[in-house]
């Protein structure tokens, strides 16, 4: 399979499309994977109720943008997507398409929008799985001719990465996504995620790295400009470049490493357009993640002094409970009026974190790893 990767530059999103246009070209065009009257399924990041300019869903520019080059060739394209849930009703996703801006875009393009969580799933079979040998995919996958990535690229604090390959976690239903995260260790977790893309397989991937988020994401991090924009055919060869294009290891990303594993992708893609070296930045790292960027053998050393709790600031809290809904573990519970996440109970999977509307779920940090995140002692 092609797994070369484009980079190419995009100063801002007015100029998405033909930036977008031209990182296709590069790899080959969109010709070559869409005929006419082909159903395209375009999938972009749309994780929360959040507007473009937090940088937390991909940004509608990009999704009009593929839409018009998709009807240009001959496809039909439609949108689809279902986000981390808020609240225990299928509005949260309908709510976070209107939101980002992403209805709007498709609204003025003529393209429908398909809300996964109402639209309903199918069991399938996934070969060579480990974790999820049978799962509930999303009925408009099965549905599409082709398939495209649309993700953001944003640092995860489960994940230390989140792009191409993960995107495709929205297309499961949220007790897979419980059941998913209940793995609890980093490298499963990621080979659930894979899992899931080896039954999608997407025929192309677009990133929209113009905005990007650095920090705590996939949520609660910090906008952080880029100026680029990226394609590939294969989703784990795009990740790969991207989490290099931002100062990590592509290896110590649990869906890379996964996906290489599964035969996906390459570790050196060949890459077109604008050299990597010129608009390669270091993002800041996530907090939740920085322990998985310490070596394996230093960790086991100093597991004691390597802590990292979760606790719910009162403060902020609404009592939304959407912390609570998205528990893998069951760790949150109700202690008079506030929550408290029960340490004991508690995975670290971050997901309360990643969904909290109020970013009232905040993280303790022992002294080494403080002094870790600072730059104080370095790692690698």
């Amino acid at each position: 399979m092609n797994t070369r990767v484009s980079i190419v530059r995009c100063n801002d999103y007015s100029n998405a499309k033909d930036a977008i246009k031209e990182a296709i070209e590069l790899i080959g065009g969109l010709e070559s994977i869409i005929s006419p009257g082909s159903r395209v399924l375009l999938k972009p990041n749309v994780l929360a109720i959040r507007p473009p300019e937090d940088a937390v869903t991909t940004h509608p520019a990009v999704v009009s943008a593929m839409c018009e080059l998709v009807s240009e060739v001959g496809g039909i394209p439609v949108i689809g997507d279902g986000s981390g849930a808020a609240r225990p009703d299928p509005t949260t996703t309908a709510e976070a398409f209107r939101v980002s801006g992403i209805e709007a875009a498709a609204s003025a393009c003529g393209a429908e929008i398909i809300n996964f969580e109402t639209s309903g799933f199918v069991e399938v079979d996934v070969p060579g799985a480990k974790h999820f040998p049978r799962l509930y995919i999303s009925k408009a996958i099965l549905e599409a001719d082709v398939i495209i990535s649309l993700p953001k690229l944003k640092t995860h604090e489960l994940t230390l990465y989140t792009g191409a390959v993960k995107n495709f976690f929205g297309t499961v239903p949220r007790k897979v996504r419980k059941q998913a995260h209940y793995l609890e260790d980093r490298d499963l977790f990621g080979e659930a995620v894979v899992e899931i893309y080896s039954f999608v397989k997407p025929h192309l991937a677009v990133m929209d790295a113009v905005v990007g988020m650095e920090g705590d994401g996939p949520a609660g991090g910090t906008p952080a400009y880029m100026g680029v924009v990226m394609a590939s055919y294969d989703c784990v060869a795009l990740d790969v470049v991207a989490s290099e294009l931002i100062g990590f290891d592509p290896l110590k990303i649990p869906t890379n490493k996964a996906g290489l594993a599964r035969g996906f992708g390459t570790m050196h893609p060949e890459i077109v357009g604008t050299a990597l070296e010129e608009v390669k930045v270091k993002f800041v790292s996530p907090t939740g993640g920085i322990i998985a960027l310490i070596p394996a053998f230093l960790r086991k050393m100093l597991r004691r002094h390597l802590t990292v709790k979760l606790f719910i600031n009162t403060s902020k809290c609404a009592l939304c409970k959407a912390c609570v809904l998205n528990c893998s573990a069951n760790a949150i519970e109700e202690v008079g009026e506030v929550l408290k996440i029960n340490d004991e109970k508690c995975i670290q999977c971050y997901c309360c974190r990643e969904l909290c509307p109020n970013d009232a779920v905040e993280i303790k940090k022992s002294l080494l790893v403080k002094l870790v995140s600072r730059g104080k002692i370095k790692i690698s």
